[in-house]
């Protein structure tokens, strides 16, 4: 089966290639790719891409680890969404110095702020490494193994090349639903301080109301900046004496532009999208994945803002939370009505009868590939699935309360303190971080959503305390919570617990994390009979599609890696009338009169009205239209993860951020509609116009240097 992918990929650099879809890998970008880029008027040499040290690829960050970045000027800025900035910008705000509401400017080095756990990665290289993975027996392998094989692989390799190069690392990540396997180098860069970032009413102009749609008036950035160590020039951790990056490749600004039909290229990290997979997994998809994310992000969503609105402090701490649970809830939403929109499950029903056919005719993977089998397996882990996404957004990582991260982080093996060979000694202590949490908001979160969850989710899947509830509590789930937070050391900061004496396993927070541990498992164990064997029909499934597809090049689904996108600036239909390709000044003015007749997400400070109800931008006017762009529209192929992405033009300038997908095509993780799929990007004239007119950031404008 190997062999015939080499073959498909030899194929593809013969033959023609959409310009609006795909998600490519750069080192082996097909030459077809390439030359369709070309006729669409990219002009820099194939190898600019990727080869050498000044290849684009040597600008575009990992910012991180969820979201993408551009390295902008010789001393190491970079720029990216002020969606991916916000959580820096929030863990430095405080009710007396709120840099969410009001803003940052740094006007020198030395007050730029540093940032714990906040890195960037620039990939050094990449590779298919999927022939020596043959032979060493991974097809033979079930999931399990094959999962602890890779990590013991990549851990093997990862300490090999810090024997060459400490400052180095490596990942080995599936491609084509696990056809093939790519080894990636990264340089990791830890010392990421914060430069310069818009109120929020800018950065997050709209809000939910506009998120996701189009048009949009966003100034949607933030920057930052690369420190590194002063002796070696090399990664550092944080220290005062760290000195801004030298970067050998730092991408040009333009101010030059766009008309319908220029050159756009994205290039950045999208995070994950699904178009291999099958009819059966897209339905599975929408009803056990999409809609309980967003029917339990909808409870606990309407209690934080009702506290936000209500306590500043509280407002500060929950922002970030906030915002990144409604932006995956409005997706999902928005995904589930385009795939019903347009039919996509029968659709994909419809092309796999053809591969059915094909199968048939060729003989191709007889026997191995059978849809029938797929079918059933699917409908046998429905309910699992289900109940998973429940938990996950209940009890797992998605959720917000402080008292279940606290009892899980037990459960899961917390660092224990204490002598070592001493058991009577080993104690777990929680240190005071209530500047991220608020005890009435957190409360009443867990109590509502521990009564959605029984409501949802069959019994089976239920924690034992719900027995608890019932009898000790009369069925008050807060009265339930109230007793865990009263009772329970778990929820006292700074004290020790000493996970070995008698009553540590009476604890109620303890108890209460065991029983959302045991119904995690009894729900992974039904997951674990048919997700196997599910991931090899999926694998044979993208096999199949691949070589019944053979005269065509066809790129593998996002997985967190660089990718390249490209097409053009433009316009769709919306609404049966034309989108128009870019917003301007004026027509944020008019939201903005809405945001002073008390809508929300419009409102703005009365300085941002004035500045955009200029009639000349001066050097920031578009030549074309004569006004100042603020979002423009492409039809690159993006997702999650793509967030600061940037956008060039056919030079390899820099003339936008990428931010946001449409409303009408957000089915395009599973299935691209080259019609209705567009990407939204900030102008960087309008990001430049801002720190200048705003910012007063001239030291930052000279050192970027735009043309």
């Amino acid at each position: 089966m190997k062999k015939l992918l080499f073959t498909l990929l030899a194929t593809c650099a013969l033959t023609s290639a959409k310009a609006d879809e795909g998600m490519w890998t750069l080192y082996n970008l097909p030459n077809a790719v390439y030359e369709t880029m070309r006729m669409e008027n990219y002009e820099l040499p194939y190898g600019a891409l990727y080869e050498g040290e000044d290849a684009i690829k040597n600008c575009v960050v990992n910012f991180g680890g969820y979201c993408s970045g551009v390295v902008v000027s010789p001393d190491g800025l970079v720029f990216t969404n002020h969606h991916c900035g916000f959580e820096a910008i929030r863990s430095h705000s405080t009710v007396e110095h709120d840099y969410m509401l009001n803003g940052f400017v740094s006007n020198s080095f030395e007050e730029e702020l540093p940032n714990e756990n906040l890195f960037v990665s620039f990939m050094v290289e990449q590779k298919d490494i999927t022939p020596m993975l043959d032979s060493l027996g991974i097809n033979q392998m079930n999931s399990d193994k094959r999962y602890l094989f890779l990590d013991s692989l990549e851990n093997a390799m990862l300490k090999e090349i810090e024997k060459l190069d400490s400052t180095l690392r490596v990942e080995i990540k599936p491609f084509y639903e696990g056809n093939q396997y790519y080894l990636t180098t990264y340089r990791d860069y830890h010392d990421v301080r914060l430069v310069f970032a818009l109120p929020k009413s800018m950065g997050k102009f709209g809000g939910e109301t506009d998120n996701w749609m189009w048009p949009r008036q966003t100034c949607d950035f933030s920057v930052f900046r690369i420190y590194v160590d002063p002796k070696t020039g090399g990664p550092a951790k944080y220290s005062k004496d760290n000195v801004p990056m030298k970067p050998k490749k730092w991408a040009p600004v333009s101010l030059q532009g766009y008309v319908p039909g220029s050159f756009s290229m994205t290039i950045g990290y999208p995070g994950s999208t699904s178009r291999y997979l099958s009819s059966y997994g897209i339905r599975e998809r929408c009803d056990a994945q999409n809609t309980p994310m967003y029917q339990t992000r909808e409870v606990k969503q309407a209690i934080m803002l009702r506290h936000m609105r209500a306590d500043e402090a509280v407002r500060i701490k929950y922002d970030s939370k906030y915002a990144s649970s409604s932006n995956y809830w409005k997706n999902s939403i928005g995904m589930n009505k385009c795939i019903d929109s347009i039919g996509l499950i029968q659709q994909k029903a419809q092309f796999e009868q053809k591969i059915r056919q094909w199968q048939d005719s060729t003989g191709f993977l007889k026997g191995q590939l059978d849809f029938d089998q797929l079918d059933r397996l699917y409908q046998k882990r429905f309910a699992a699935v289900r109940a998973l996404t429940y938990y996950n957004e209940t009890f797992g990582r998605r959720n917000t309360d402080e008292m279940t991260r606290r009892a899980l982080r037990v459960q899961n093996g917390v660092i224990v303190n204490g002598k070592d060979g001493k058991p009577k000694t080993y104690y777990i202590e929680f240190k005071d971080n209530s500047d991220t949490w608020d005890y009435d908001t957190d409360r009443e979160i867990i109590a509502a959503l521990l009564k959605h969850y029984r409501e949802k989710v069959e019994i089976k899947y239920q924690p034992d305390f719900y027995n608890v509830i019932d009898h000790d509590f009369k069925g008050d789930y807060q009265k339930f919570v109230d007793h865990i937070y009263k009772k329970s050391k778990l929820m006292k900061s700074d004290k020790k617990i000493y996970i070995n004496k008698k009553n540590y396993h009476k604890d109620p927070g303890v108890v209460y994390g065991e029983s959302v541990k045991s119904a995690q498992a009894d729900i992974v164990i039904d997951l674990e009979a048919v997700s196997d064997s599910i991931d090899i029909l999926e694998r044979y499934l993208c096999a199949a599609k691949l070589r019944m597809e053979e005269d065509m090049p066809n790129y593998s689904d996002a997985n967190f890696t660089m990718r390249l996108s490209y097409g053009q600036v433009g316009e769709y239909l919306l609404g049966g009338q034309p989108s128009g390709y870019f917003t301007e000044a004026s027509s944020m003015v008019k939201k903005m009169e809405q945001g002073e007749k008390g809508v929300i997400d419009y409102e703005a400070e009365p300085i941002m009205k004035e500045l955009l109800s200029k009639q000349d931008f001066g050097k920031y006017t578009d030549k074309t239209t004569g006004k100042m762009h603020l979002c423009f529209l492409s039809n690159n192929d993006i997702t999650g993860g793509n967030s600061g992405s940037p956008m060039f033009n056919g030079k390899g300038e820099l003339i936008g951020l990428a931010f946001d997908g449409n409303w009408d095509s957000l089915s395009s993780d599973i299935f691209f509609d080259s019609q209705l799929a567009r990407c939204i990007g900030v102008d960087i004239r309008y990001v430049l116009y801002m720190m200048e007119s705003w910012g007063k950031a001239d030291r930052l404008l000279k050192e970027i240097n735009a043309q």
